[in-house]
């Protein structure tokens, strides 16, 4: 797939990085679509395949990485600011419009796991948006964390977050805490078997550049963070979500009732699966090519 490395300035002037992936078989200016990935992901983690599944559809892509991760620049390193990310996510668009292949009034957005709720929050708010897939999606910060992770592990999260505001204070460096671990009862963000088996293989087969690791403060911003409380206001932005019946990371559940709160025009798609279970193999192919339709649909229909 032919792409270009682009940078543009996210919130505050951080310069994020990303690719630029050109519609094929068009000559005209053409729909864009911005992807950005999910919680310490970078692009490389699959959101190549995605672009070539939309580039090849006739849809202009913009990727890029979080602002403290990946090629994006920004500290501390390793950390999610939601707000900034969901604000970086409309700085990206903006960026798209400024590109002269690019047909401004045609914008897509399409988000995974937590991109899949900064995705929520700018289509409800950003009405240059004209289409919006959602997959898998993070919806709430206080309810997720309920759910996701296991209560005992809960007061030691509480626990590091407090000693790590008061040493931050004092001038000290950030408290880190692992993405995933191969012992599922250890301490960590995401403490699933099969979170550390996607992780630890995606990383390793195709992003040397990811981090196993987050501030402590990411967590605690994390749990500040509600975009599924946006979801009503998206119409009329025509919203595809897509749901894993297994999602032990952002619990369908969650998802399910954010989407019932959802106005007309929407669409969702329940598959059996886990969380990770659609970035490669069957359920890439099935859903990215759904959320090709919607693109499609929308925005070149």
């Amino acid at each position: 797939m032919n792409r270009e490395d682009i940078e543009f300035h996210g919130e505050g002037g951080v310069t994020l990085r990303g690719w630029f992936c050109p519609a094929r078989n068009t000559s005209t200016p053409a729909p864009v679509v911005v992807l950005a990935h999910g919680l310490s992901c970078v692009k490389e983690m699959h959101l190549d395949d995605y672009a070539a599944v939309f580039s090849e559809a006739g849809l202009h892509v913009l990727a890029y990485d979080h602002r403290n991760f990946g090629d994006s620049e920004g500290t501390p390193r390793q950390e999610v600011d939601p707000v900034l990310q969901y604000r970086d996510f409309r700085n990206a668009i903006t960026y798209a419009t400024t590109r002269p292949e690019v047909d401004a009034s045609k914008i897509g957005i399409w988000g995974s796991s937590f991109s899949g709720g900064h995705v929520l929050m700018v289509a409800a708010i950003d009405k240059r948006v004209k289409a919006v897939v959602s997959q898998v999606p993070f919806i709430t910060g206080p309810r997720t964390l309920s759910r996701a992770i296991r209560p005992d592990f809960i007061p030691v999260f509480r626990a590091i977050q407090e000693g790590d505001r008061l040493n931050r204070f004092t001038g000290g460096e950030p408290a880190m805490i692992p993405v995933v671990a191969a012992d599922p009862t250890a301490q960590a963000v995401m403490p699933a078997a099969d979170a550390y088996e996607w992780f630890s293989k995606t990383a390793a087969d195709r992003a040397p550049n990811w981090k196993n690791e987050l501030t402590a403060r990411s967590m605690e911003m994390v749990t500040e963070y509600a975009p599924g409380t946006f979801i009503s206001r998206i119409a009329p932005t025509p919203l595809l979500m897509i749901v894993a019946d297994n999602d032990r990371v952002a619990p369908f559940e969650l998802a399910l009732d954010a989407y019932a709160e959802a106005r007309e025009p929407k669409q969702i798609i329940v598959k059996q699966g886990g969380h990770f279970d659609f970035y490669s193999g069957p359920g890439f192919d099935e859903l990215s090519a759904a959320a090709r339709d919607h693109f499609v649909k929308h925005l070149l229909g």
